[in-house]
């Protein structure tokens, strides 16, 4: 895929706004009225905000759908390697010329006025998907939700909040019930919202949200439930009961991400065999994910290598439940961070589970935590750790010491799409 048209127009479009992120809908309603309002044409929504666990719930979502032989359109972000990941029609990632002339098409509507970077590309989606046919559009918010500029579509078919907690608190508040708040505001009114698990100060946040709104909620623990059982799981609800393998996405944590989906499919009016290709047949990188392939693979050797975007607390959390499930086997970390967020918090569940840890700078991310300072962090935690220049030198280091290790790269979003690319 030649993508340079779709790269140059991109970077004009970095340069729109001063900030990446300024949390705003009044750019948003102004850019889509000029565009003829694109959000009013796309098929069915399914809008899903959260902390954690919002791609890999979409992706679940997205599998049952089309097990059952709905088109699907997707929005998503980060993207990894490449942008057109953000965008599929009916399954299929955005083409290139496609993309290109709905980038120039906002970039002319939009006239230069300022537009950040995330909105402009959210209304070139928005335009792509209201061109081409499907049965549902899966929109994944971008961060927060009240003032996200996914929230400008007033009758979605359903909402779904994945599982709330602390992050992002320079943007959406500095306790969870504040961000639990913006979370809840892709609440609209009579239209039915899927919760997951919660804790107890965002559940009562959400369910008011959601009584005030007259919203129909479906909430774990009351209106459904999700739990292991043996080498499976089990669904149930008060439509009964869906006997399923357990995720084909790895870890606990997907567990609970599958009942989320598997409730939003209920909704749906989705059949058990539509459940079971949710559950085993989603697609979803970067989310502890085994390597098997690629130069840095090679460079492994006998090492495995998996790969983790996780970067905050409750991701911490997650990717530590993950390890402890794998069979046993020192594990070294190589970890690059954004300066945004809380590292400590992030690596202190993780302690227990690592051997050691190898900091390194996010490639070419004006915003890296200096790999000196995850270092250093990492250490006040109690995990040994030390730096490199990359990724390729941190496991040429690592299996120099420990040949059979299982070398995790972690932190970031960003620095797992660079690890991609250098992949190949």
């Amino acid at each position: 895929m030649d993508m340079s048209q779709s790269d140059q127009i991109l970077g004009r479009l970095m340069a729109l706004h001063p900030k990446i992120i300024d949390l705003s809908l009044d750019r948003m309603h102004r850019i889509l009225a000029a565009l003829g309002n694109p959000e009013r044409s796309i098929p069915p929504v399914i809008h899903i905000a959260g902390t954690n666990g919002k791609g890999s719930t979409q992706a679940m979502i997205r599998a049952g759908l089309e097990a059952g032989g709905a088109r699907v359109h997707a929005y998503t972000s980060p993207h990894l390697a490449h942008f057109h990941e953000r965008i599929r029609l009916a399954g299929n990632l955005i083409p290139e010329p496609d993309l290109a002339a709905v980038l120039e098409e906002c970039e002319a509507a939009n006239d230069g006025q300022p537009i950040t970077f995330f909105e402009i590309t959210t209304a070139a989606a928005f335009l792509a998907f209201s061109r081409s046919a499907a049965d549902y559009t899966l929109l994944e918010v971008g961060l927060g939700g009240r003032l996200d500029a996914t929230n400008v579509v007033d009758q979605p078919h359903l909402t779904v909040i994945t599982p709330v907690s602390i992050d992002h608190t320079q943007y959406l508040g500095d306790t969870l019930p504040l961000i639990a708040g913006e979370k809840a505001g892709i609440i609209k009114p009579r239209i039915p919202v899927v919760v997951a698990p919660q804790q107890d100060e965002a559940l009562r946040v959400i369910e008011a949200r959601a009584k005030g709104l007259t919203a129909p909620i479906f909430a774990h623990g009351q209106h459904w439930m999700i739990q292991r059982d043996r080498d499976g799981m089990v669904y149930q609800d008060d439509h009964g009961l869906w006997d399923l393998p357990l995720p084909n996405l790895i870890g606990p944590h997907q567990v609970e991400n599958a009942g989320t989906a598997l409730a939003a499919l209920r909704q749906l009016g989705a059949t058990e065999a539509q459940a079971r290709a949710a559950v085993t047949q989603a697609e979803w990188p970067a989310r502890m994910q085994r390597l098997r392939h690629g130069p840095l693979v090679d460079l492994a050797g006998s090492a495995e290598l998996w790969l983790d975007g996780g970067h905050n607390p409750a991701g911490g959390e997650a990717l530590a439940a993950t390890l402890s499930a794998l069979p046993p086997r020192p594990t070294h970390l190589i970890c690059g961070m954004l300066n945004t967020k809380d590292i400590a918090g992030y690596l202190r569940p993780l302690a227990a589970h690592t051997a050691s840890l190898t900091a390194i700078d996010i490639p070419g991310e004006p915003n890296t935590l200096p790999a000196s300072t995850t270092a250093v962090e990492a250490r006040g935690v109690g995990i040994d750790s030390s730096t490199a220049d990359d990724a390729a030198q941190a496991i040429g280091a690592i299996i120099a010491r420990d040949p059979g290790a299982r070398i995790l790269i972690c932190g970031s979003l960003y620095l797992a799409g660079r690890v991609l690319r250098e992949n190949g």
